[in-house]
């Protein structure tokens, strides 16, 4: 017969996962042993080894549902804009303020994610990847329909990758308590793709010449 669940099952799944990625953060994931985990969680390695029967358990559950969540909030984002009947820009706008929400919460999961992949056996490591291929590609999909004027087939993965550059290594210089929150930088990053940076001088030429 199989073992029944405690009703607190998932809620303590989620806790050890995000005491992990704190503490793969701080110390990295190579050197982060389940004893470390289990004495952050504050529990024995015999209860922990309840919940995950590895280390690597733990990285694949965490990437996993934190580049899922990252899927939904684009789904979540394009549904609102259609139901308020948003403009493509303004749901653009709307999908940076949503990831920034989400980097301020999830901080220590997305450093897990931009380091720690490469650690994941090869299925899992694929599955993961491909799914921020995915996150890449709406986002991709988004900022074409946002901006066709200056977006082209032939620059479209650059700039994607130039505002996710701007806004995928925030937790390096957004600190909490600092002078500009995730919310302020959210607007900043809007005001610089809408009109550039306030004061400079405009460039001559459309974003779709200045690709050769």
């Amino acid at each position: 017969m199989a073992r029944t669940r405690a009703p607190d099952h998932e809620s303590q799944r989620e806790q050890i996962l995000d005491l992990a990625a704190e503490k793969f953060a701080q110390t990295s994931y190579p050197s982060t042993s389940m004893a470390d985990l289990a004495k952050a969680s504050g529990t024995s390695k015999a209860r922990l080894y309840h919940y995950y029967e590895s280390k690597e358990a733990i990285l694949f559950d965490l990437l996993d549902r934190y580049t899922t969540r990252l899927m939904l909030i684009i789904a979540e984002v394009e549904a609102a804009g259609q139901r308020r009947g948003l403009s493509e820009r303004e749901t653009f706008a709307e999908l940076i303020r949503a990831f920034l929400a989400e980097y301020e919460t999830s901080h220590s999961r997305h450093i897990a994610l931009l380091n720690d992949v490469k650690y994941l056996a090869q299925t899992q490591h694929d599955l993961v990847l491909n799914r921020q291929r995915d996150v890449v590609a709406a986002f991709s999909r988004q900022l074409l329909r946002a901006y066709p004027e200056h977006v082209t087939r032939a620059n479209q993965t650059p700039l994607t990758m130039m505002v996710f550059g701007m806004i995928n290594w925030t937790f390096t210089w957004l600190k909490p308590g600092g002078p500009m929150g995730y919310g302020d930088f959210a607007e900043a990053v809007i005001q610089l793709i809408e009109k550039g940076l306030p004061g400079a001088a405009p460039v001559s030429a459309p974003i779709s010449a200045m690709r050769n």
